[in-house]
């Protein structure tokens, strides 16, 4: 069977929560769960690495403005681990070329992730922090559930991350309003910042 659906799931995981993504392979490989996970995701080392980050992301993630710091701060690591798993599923089953599976994988990551960051921009714009804890927790669940349906229905768990996908994009093109708001609202604290810094003493 094609890895290819699964690949795609675990690039759209991987730009919401990498570290997420490798814990839970890593975990479902090391318990005997699925045989589609490779040895390099199970390694104790690696285990521990994707557990400590993934707690900082727990927490970074809920906090406003900080989760766009630290989103700000995985466009990178995020699109290259999605390529990095893909490739090692590809990898594990033989069933697709590394380097296609490393693409799809990692294009999907960076779709994923930059609508992660738009979605956060807009919710920051917001004065209460609930809202950025109750969608960092459906993410964090979203992840978990499908990554885990993925490994036994993987066209399925492909399709609702596609749809997942699109509506994601939707979302953020409806609330680009909100996105210019937060930009706006950050230059003019750096302004402000700046102006107190240099303004001369009263005395």
């Amino acid at each position: 069977m094609s890895v290819l659906p699964l690949v795609f799931t675990s690039g759209w995981a991987s730009g919401i929560n990498a570290y997420a993504v490798v814990l839970l392979l890593g975990l479902f490989g090391a318990t005997g769960v699925s045989d589609e996970v490779p040895e390099a995701l199970q390694r104790p080392e690696a285990l521990c690495a994707a557990a400590v980050l993934f707690l900082c992301e727990a927490v970074a993630d809920k906090i406003p403005y900080v989760d766009s710091v630290w989103d700000v701060a995985h466009t990178v690591i995020r699109p290259v681990s999605g390529a990095v798993v893909g490739a090692l599923l590809a990898g594990q089953s033989g069933s697709l070329p590394d380097l296609a599976a490393g693409a799809l994988g990692g294009s999907t990551a960076l779709v994923s992730h930059l609508v992660k960051a738009g979605t956060r921009m807009a919710v920051n714009t917001s004065p209460e922090p609930a809202s950025n804890i109750v969608l960092s927790l459906l993410e964090d669940l979203g992840v978990a559930g499908l990554l885990a349906f993925a490994l036994f229905h993987p066209e399925l768990a492909a399709a609702l991350a596609a749809l997942l996908l699109l509506t994601g994009i939707g979302l953020v093109f409806l609330l680009f309003s909100r996105i210019r708001r937060f930009w706006r609202r950050r230059a003019e604290r750096r302004a402000a910042r700046a102006a107190g810094v240099g303004r001369p003493a009263p005395w």
